[in-house]
């Protein structure tokens, strides 16, 4: 990853904090973003606490961002650094396990626009910058499947299948430019979301989200590019 640069979204989550280290432990410059400042300063402040290569705060909130806001973030990716080299997709919303009968519609639409508006508005707007480069690539975090088609799964569920969809799309439209596209299926970790769908697991018994962090910077880096265009799935039955 020396030299590389890349964007890692809701970077402060538990996911996106452990990427955002494991990108730098491989040599990247990592731009961090997310809606709460306070807490990438946080995430900043400990990065260099670990003797971690310095990195680039980018507040971005993704529940309201327009794509003028994306552009800029587009354009000053390309005037600070002169390149992109990888997104990674770690920014997710979820507004915990509802009947669609007694979903709130306000819930719902955030949902759909975190995980799925966002992540194209995103990509897209950042797609000149990646395909300049002689190699790059975009992961987006995937869920269950199987589990999120069960009831009560709500927008999330949703939006994660329409995810997968988009990804695939993406995939079909840029096999043979410099872009490479990701999805990455992670298994059950150590988490926030998970603590919220799961009531009673003890979480603890997971692992942290540090090996799915290093699996999907191996997606970012040119190590990853067998596995284009493919579901990497680290669960024990994937």
């Amino acid at each position: 990853m020396a030299g590389r640069v890349v964007l890692v979204t809701g970077a402060y989550g538990g996911l996106g904090g452990a990427v955002s280290r494991a990108a730098a432990r491989a040599g990247a410059t990592v731009v961090v973003s997310g809606k709460r400042q306070r807490q990438l300063e946080q995430l900043y402040d400990d990065m260099l606490a670990e003797g971690l290569a310095e990195p680039v705060i980018h507040p971005l909130d993704m529940e309201t961002a327009t794509p003028r806001d994306y552009a800029a973030l587009a354009d000053g990716l390309r005037q600070d650094f002169g390149r992109l080299d990888g997104i990674a997709h770690c920014a997710a919303s979820f507004a915990g396990l509802t009947p669609i009968s007694m979903h709130k519609p306000d819930d719902w639409l955030r949902t759909m626009h975190v995980n799925v508006n966002a992540p194209f508005a995103l990509t897209q707007a950042c797609m000149p910058l990646l395909q300049e480069a002689a190699d790059s690539a975009v992961v987006f975090v995937l869920d269950d499947p199987q589990r999120l088609a069960r009831a009560h799964w709500g927008a999330y569920g949703a939006s994660k299948a329409a995810l997968e969809r988009l990804a695939t799309i993406l995939h079909e439209e840029t096999d043979e430019t410099p872009l490479r596209v990701h999805a990455l299926l992670p298994a059950p970790m150590r988490s926030k979301l998970r603590r919220q769908a799961y009531f009673g697991e003890d979480t603890m018994r997971h692992p942290p989200p540090e090996a799915t962090a290093d699996a999907l910077v191996w997606l970012l880096s040119t190590l990853g590019s067998p596995a284009r265009g493919h579901v990497l799935d680290l669960r024990d039955d994937g």
